[in-house]
Protein backbone atom coordinates (compact mmCIF):
# COMPACT_ATOMS: atom_id res chain seq x y z
CA UNK A 1 0.00 0.00 0.00
CA UNK A 2 1.37 3.44 -0.72
CA UNK A 3 2.21 5.73 1.69
CA UNK A 4 3.30 8.86 0.57
CA UNK A 5 1.92 10.87 -2.47
CA UNK A 6 3.51 10.31 -5.57
CA UNK A 7 4.27 12.51 -9.00
CA UNK A 8 2.08 10.13 -11.33
CA UNK A 9 -1.13 10.69 -10.04
CA UNK A 10 -1.18 14.85 -10.60
CA UNK A 11 0.25 14.14 -13.93
CA UNK A 12 -2.16 11.18 -14.90
CA UNK A 13 -5.45 13.40 -13.84
CA UNK A 14 -4.24 16.13 -15.81
CA UNK A 15 -3.38 14.02 -18.98
CA UNK A 16 -6.74 12.79 -18.30
CA UNK A 17 -8.01 15.38 -18.35
CA UNK A 18 -5.88 16.92 -21.41
CA UNK A 19 -6.70 13.52 -23.48
CA UNK A 20 -10.12 14.31 -23.02
CA UNK A 21 -10.50 17.25 -24.71
CA UNK A 22 -8.84 16.75 -27.28
CA UNK A 23 -10.93 13.32 -28.22
CA UNK A 24 -13.93 15.37 -27.28
CA UNK A 25 -12.89 17.59 -29.92
CA UNK A 26 -12.04 15.25 -32.46
CA UNK A 27 -15.56 13.35 -32.39
CA UNK A 28 -16.79 16.88 -31.98
CA UNK A 29 -14.92 17.76 -35.24
CA UNK A 30 -15.01 14.76 -37.48
CA UNK A 31 -17.98 12.51 -36.44
CA UNK A 32 -20.93 14.78 -37.81
CA UNK A 33 -19.27 15.08 -40.82
CA UNK A 34 -18.83 11.35 -41.54
CA UNK A 35 -22.06 9.95 -40.21
CA UNK A 36 -24.31 12.99 -40.30
CA UNK A 37 -26.68 11.59 -43.29
CA UNK A 38 -27.11 8.66 -41.27
CA UNK A 39 -30.12 7.91 -39.75
CA UNK A 40 -30.67 9.10 -36.14
CA UNK A 41 -30.71 5.63 -34.41
CA UNK A 42 -27.29 4.61 -36.48
CA UNK A 43 -25.92 8.15 -35.08
CA UNK A 44 -27.25 7.74 -31.63
CA UNK A 45 -25.27 3.96 -31.41
CA UNK A 46 -21.79 5.17 -33.02
CA UNK A 47 -21.87 8.27 -30.84
CA UNK A 48 -22.81 6.15 -27.66
CA UNK A 49 -20.24 3.29 -29.03
CA UNK A 50 -17.65 6.48 -29.31
CA UNK A 51 -18.77 7.99 -25.96
CA UNK A 52 -17.46 4.65 -24.38
CA UNK A 53 -14.51 3.43 -26.04
CA UNK A 54 -12.23 6.33 -24.12
CA UNK A 55 -12.75 4.05 -21.16
CA UNK A 56 -10.78 0.94 -23.28
CA UNK A 57 -7.27 1.82 -21.42
CA UNK A 58 -8.78 3.86 -18.39
CA UNK A 59 -7.88 -0.08 -16.06
CA UNK A 60 -4.10 0.62 -16.86
CA UNK A 61 -3.76 3.77 -17.10
CA UNK A 62 -5.24 3.99 -13.18
CA UNK A 63 -3.08 1.07 -12.33
CA UNK A 64 -0.10 3.35 -13.69
CA UNK A 65 -0.86 5.85 -11.60
CA UNK A 66 -1.38 3.81 -8.19
CA UNK A 67 1.72 1.61 -8.87
CA UNK A 68 4.14 3.13 -11.59
CA UNK A 69 3.26 -0.48 -14.25
CA UNK A 70 1.25 -0.42 -16.10
CA UNK A 71 -0.05 -4.37 -15.66
CA UNK A 72 -1.90 -5.29 -12.37
CA UNK A 73 0.50 -6.71 -9.55
CA UNK A 74 0.76 -10.44 -8.89
CA UNK A 75 -2.22 -11.42 -5.91
CA UNK A 76 0.66 -13.84 -4.60
CA UNK A 77 0.32 -13.74 -1.07
CA UNK A 78 3.18 -11.52 0.83
CA UNK A 79 5.13 -13.27 4.01
CA UNK A 80 5.64 -11.21 6.54
CA UNK A 81 9.00 -11.78 8.00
Amino acid sequence: MRETPTWRIPVGIIGLFVFLIVYGILIARYAPDLIGSWPGLAQAVIYLILGLIWLLPLKRFLIWMETGKWSAPSEEPQTEE
